[in-house]
């Protein structure tokens, strides 16, 4: 059964943290600030959301794992495994099951974050991948594909012994967009083919698991793979630690983030195959819309696609055991 989380950051105010425990969550992956997460912190932070019976299952910091002095294996990268091996233990130490992993430089890019065609007025991440693909080199120069697999293995080298000592597991989420090269930088993950290649490189450990973005999937279409297909056989070999759920109003070349019921992914089918296969990982709500100030701004625009995604599960559930119900008869 999957365990179902919304994500915040670790300055959360109570009001947004009473707003969770209102909807019926109890699992939350937290972004961490900069001087956020150090143990001390990390406890206070833990104890303040214990007292609305919520716990953290999922957490990471941007500038810890999305970090291109890592990713290039630029001047320092050294220092900044370091620095990742730093937040894993601590992470350990507070039993925090899961850290966040994203082999992007330059984070998930977007050519806009406006209101778009399908968005219903909203703000929310555009990509026009013509628009991307006339961007100069974000680093300098182009980059080769050995270089950033080279660099991956060599970070991993590092990484999966603390890991396995701190008791945590990575969850490696797709490039974003999903195209071969970006900004003169080749993605590590845009088909099934790297997650395999990924997995292999790390000898198969369980300490290296995926947060399986729906979202992505969506972006490149059948040119990441056959998501239905691919979430057998991932769920199968236990590799899916978490799902991010999000729709799109097409795939590339150009598409707009849009509510879970607007896009052109069959999301409850979507569902229906995540709980069919017996999928037990984290699941969250994938870059949800600005939502209104006034409102609750990110938290209110996430409460509401976090309860319709909790009634897609719960429908999901329901129907995916009156199935089999009906078979065994």
């Amino acid at each position: 059964m999957m365990t179902v989380q919304v994500p915040m950051w670790s300055d959360a105010s109570d009001a947004e943290l009473q707003f969770y425990r209102e909807m019926g969550i109890e699992a939350v992956s937290v972004m961490f600030r900069e001087n956020d997460w150090d143990y001390d912190s990390v406890c206070r932070l833990q104890e303040r959301m214990a007292r609305y019976d919520l716990r953290i299952t999922d957490g990471g910091s941007f500038s810890v794992f999305k970090n291109p002095v890592i990713h290039l294996g630029l001047e320092g990268r050294d220092e900044g495994i370091a620095r990742y091996n730093r937040f894993t233990t601590v992470m350990g130490r507070c039993g925090i099951p899961v850290c966040s992993l994203a082999w992007q430089p330059d984070g998930a890019v977007r050519s806009y974050k406006r209101v778009g065609q399908h968005t219903r007025g909203s703000v929310s991440g555009i990509v026009d991948m013509e628009e991307i693909a006339a961007r100069k080199p974000s680093h300098g120069r182009v980059f080769s594909e050995e270089e950033i697999w080279y660099n991956f293995k060599y970070f991993l080298d590092r990484t999966l012994p603390v890991c396995e000592k701190a008791g945590v597991k990575m969850a490696l989420h797709p490039n974003d967009p999903p195209a071969a090269c970006v900004m003169g930088i080749p993605s590590l993950i845009y088909n099934r083919q790297g997650f395999e290649r990924a997995f292999e490189l790390a000898g198969d450990s369980p300490y290296l698991g995926m947060k399986l973005c729906v979202g992505c999937w969506l972006e490149a279409g059948d040119a990441f793979g056959n998501l239905m297909e691919d979430i057998a056989w991932f769920v199968g070999r236990g590799k899916v630690l978490a799902v991010h759920f999000r729709n799109l109003s097409g795939p590339m070349p150009y598409f707009e983030e849009v509510l879970l019921e607007d896009g052109y992914g069959d999301m409850y089918g979507i569902m229906k195959q995540l709980v069919r296969c017996g999928c037990d990982a984290l699941i969250s709500v994938d870059h949800a819309s600005h939502g209104m100030p006034e409102f609750g701004g990110m938290a209110g625009a996430y409460g509401y696609s976090t309860g319709y995604m909790k009634g897609m599960l719960l429908a999901a559930e329901r129907e995916v055991a009156a199935e089999r119900e009906a078979a065994a008869e």
